[in-house]
């Protein structure tokens, strides 16, 4: 592909609405959102189901739904992209809140609507569904209805609702605070620096290994001194979610993530499998390392430490330039549209203080467009972390014209999009390395993320699904947090570091979000199965674009299991497709190994 131009490294919101968030457009847009709203909700009250235009009046009811949906995905898409660029935005803060009481309205709306949906009976459902307008959207409707009858009546889940902004909720939130406080005191170059837990974190990539050492002993202190009040945290946000699922009837605490997650048990449990299976691959990679870095055995601490003492810098326009023609070779479609969200100014790179840390994709639906947020400082970690976010951003553009009811893809699926074009490029770096030093040190990147999925977010499956059944029988001490994370760990990475984390559980956020129960092994699953798509795609014999496009525009209206079976005809809950994505892992290892 031919490229002429330097792109700019800020995004233009502008075009969405004009004014930032002193925008006059975007406030009598909110308000046009907050109608809608109100509309919809008198429309769900006067449903009754039973009425002779029930049929008519639930297809009105659906296509308001979804208009209203599209705008508020909106209105919430452009207050992160505002929050996001300057966090001393005080307008945008105020932004945030309204944004919270939005999301809360709408819920309850649609706890309504599940309710009334739930007590229809079968025979007269299914004619429901015949009707044109509702067939479209009848794998959601039938998902949101199943639900609700799994759930308590609709006064008990409002109220468990309300009681969880300041029961369940206020845990996380305390721990985010308790956690947004704690200093970490670093000595560098004879003299003591006070560090946040996050600035603190990124020194353990430092090539030295005592000083590496040094920062993890003195960042476990910090969480230590804190643990008695992250174990009130953790088993105070475990024990509301297990009586919610006391009170609806849910025996095992992995119902719920799975159902979020579309997928069977079954699937789980042979993901699981396949990785155990092939851990002893990955045993000989992190033996290989801690060789070439001088040990005997990693440490916990040692798993990223960088191989070089060099680092490459590569500018943005040549970082998305490599995107873009690597992009081409698989797909020029997904070519094509990164180069226009370069060239419209769709993505916020710029290195500067004020913004928050992190990288994330957003859409918006109404305008047809999505955003890309990140800092970018020319690593090839950055350029992954583009090319990650991207992929994120193609799979919302290929879904732009579904239904808006369709486009609810869960966390599982989302990952595999941006997954995957991760996976493109760093194929491609590693490719296109000009030394055995470079091609050594972009698989090592690679590997990284191999033990990252297969084992660290093992080790936090495990230590989580044993939490939860102990916690069944009342408080779980600090010091049996303790055990039960290196019990974790050391089963995870089959006992092959000389030393773990006693204080992960602490230390992870991911245990203490209250958005989503089990956030880790979705991940995973987003890994393999695009790795899944990969592999299929490397030995498919004619154009995998368009099959690719269509497996993507699926994501949200089918079980994960039905999708693999339509598009890539395996069945997920057997082995063979996850140990064909595993070996693409294990090629790496023996590329790394041998050089």
């Amino acid at each position: 592909m031919q490229h002429t131009r330097e792109y700019e490294m800020t995004w233009d919101l502008d075009v969405i609405f004009p004014g930032g968030s002193e925008s006059k457009e975007f406030q009598s847009y909110l308000e046009t959102v907050s109608n809608d709203m109100e509309d919809l909700s008198a429309m769900v009250h006067a449903f009754n189901p039973e009425d002779k235009e029930g049929i008519s009046k639930l297809a009105n009811i659906v296509n308001k739904l979804e208009k209203t949906m599209k705008k508020l995905r909106e209105s919430f898409a452009f207050i992160s992209c505002l929050s996001a660029q300057n966090v001393n935005d005080t307008n945008a803060s105020l932004l945030v809140a309204k944004r919270s009481s939005f999301g809360a309205q709408m819920g309850g709306i649609r706890t309504s609507l599940n309710q009334k949906l739930a007590a229809i009976s079968e025979e007269e459902w299914q004619d429901l569904l015949q009707h044109e307008q509702l067939q479209e959207v009848a794998f959601v409707l039938n998902e949101t209805r199943t639900a609700a009858k799994e759930m308590l009546p609709a006064e008990q889940e409002v109220l468990i609702n309300d009681l969880a902004v300041d029961g369940y909720n206020a845990w996380g939130q305390m721990y985010e605070t308790i956690v947004g406080k704690m200093i970490v005191e670093i000595e560098e170059n004879g003299e003591t620096k006070s560090y946040s837990v996050g600035q603190a974190a990124n020194k353990l990539s430092s090539p030295d290994a005592e000083f590496r050492k040094y920062v993890f002993k003195q960042i476990s202190k910090a969480w230590e001194d804190n643990a008695d009040l992250f174990g009130q945290t953790l088993n105070h946000l475990a024990g509301f979610r297990l009586q919610k699922y006391k009170h609806r009837g849910w025996g095992d605490v992995l119902k719920e993530p799975l159902k979020i997650n579309r997928m069977k048990r079954e699937t789980l449990d042979v993901m699981w499998n396949a990785i155990s299976n092939n851990k002893k691959h990955f045993v000989k990679y992190l033996n290989k390392k801690a060789e070439l870095l001088g040990n005997e055995k990693l440490s916990i601490y040692d798993i990223s430490a960088p191989l070089s003492k060099t680092v490459n810098n590569v500018p943005y326009t040549e970082g998305a330039n490599f995107i873009v023609d690597h992009f081409g070779k698989f797909s020029p479609k997904m070519a094509e549209f990164a180069k226009m969200t370069f060239e419209k100014r769709w993505i916020e790179a710029e290195d500067r203080a004020g913004k928050r840390p992190g990288g994330f994709c957003t859409s918006f639906p109404d305008s047809e467009q999505t955003r890309v947020f990140m800092t970018y400082s020319g690593t090839t970690s950055n350029i992954s972390t583009l090319a990650h976010e991207l992929g994120h951003a193609y799979h919302q553009h290929v879904m732009n014209d579904v239904h808006g009811m369709n486009q609810g893809y869960a966390m599982n699926v989302a990952e595999t999009a941006s997954t995957f074009a991760e996976m493109i490029v760093a194929d491609a770096t590693v490719k296109s390395a000009e030394s055995k030093e470079e091609k050594l040190e972009l698989l090592e990147d690679k590997l990284q993320r191999s033990i990252a999925f297969f084992m660290n977010i093992h080790a936090r499956f495990l230590f989580e699904t044993r939490f939860y059944e102990e916690r069944k029988q009342g408080m779980v001490s600090v010091k049996r947090l303790n055990e039960l994370m290196i019990e974790a760990q050391k089963e995870a990475y089959c006992d092959s570091l000389d030393e773990y984390d006693p204080n992960f559980w602490s230390s992870k956020l991911h245990f203490h979000i209250t958005g989503t129960p089990f956030y880790n092994f979705p991940y995973t699953f987003g890994y393999l199965f695009s790795l899944g798509i990969y592999a299929y795609a490397e030995k498919s014999n004619r154009s995998f674009e368009d099959d690719y496009i269509a497996l993507l525009r699926d994501t949200g209206r089918m079980n994960v299991e039905d999708l693999a079976m339509k598009h890539l005809n395996v069945d997920l809950t057997k082995p063979d497709f996850w140990e064909d994505a595993i070996a693409l892992c294990v090629r790496d290892v023996e590329e790394f190994v041998s050089l």
